[in-house]
């Protein structure tokens, strides 16, 4: 594949993963922000592990769904670093594991444990109690990312997602 046309579908598969994220919150967003929240386009952080590509898609669809957060220009700020850490970390702590389900496990847990953040943020905006906003968020995260490693890992079988 030409250069050109190698960069044009790198752009198009950030382009179509950052859209998807904003589809997905908004679509359910009664349940994608706040103490208590479900954001099921929070799976896609599972892409992060095959493709750094992912890191800035997810990143960038963070961003653009958070125009939407009750909380304002604090969750866009915030939120959207978060999922950079968070995403970038799981990228270079998988960076050399060759097994897909081990990738995928590093993923659903560093994307869980970094909801310390979301609670940090909520509670100081939102002055909801940190440990249960923890506990919530972390749970809603891990039902998305659970779900979203068991989809990317039959994804991954039919198509590579590290190009």
């Amino acid at each position: 594949m030409e250069k050109s046309q190698t960069a044009l579908s790198g752009l198009t598969k950030t382009a179509l993963i950052a859209a998807l994220y904003v589809v997905m919150t908004l679509a359910i967003s009664p349940f994608s922000y706040g103490p208590i929240q479900l954001r099921l386009a929070e799976m896609l952080n599972n892409l992060a592990v095959f493709n750094k590509r992912y890191i800035w898609a997810l990143s960038l669809g963070c961003l653009i769904a958070n125009l939407w957060s009750p909380l304002g220009m604090v969750d866009v700020v915030f939120g959207t670093l978060g999922t950079l850490v968070m995403t970038s970390l799981s990228w270079f702590l998988s960076r050399h594991v060759r097994s897909v389900p081990a990738k995928l496990a590093i993923s659903v847990t560093v994307c869980t444990l970094m909801t310390w953040s979301v609670a940090l943020e909520l509670h100081f905006v939102s002055h909801a109690p940190f440990w249960w906003t923890y506990l919530t968020v972390g749970c809603g995260e891990f039902i998305s990312m659970a779900l979203g490693a068991v989809l990317t890992y039959v994804l991954s079988s039919r198509f590579e997602l590290r190009a």
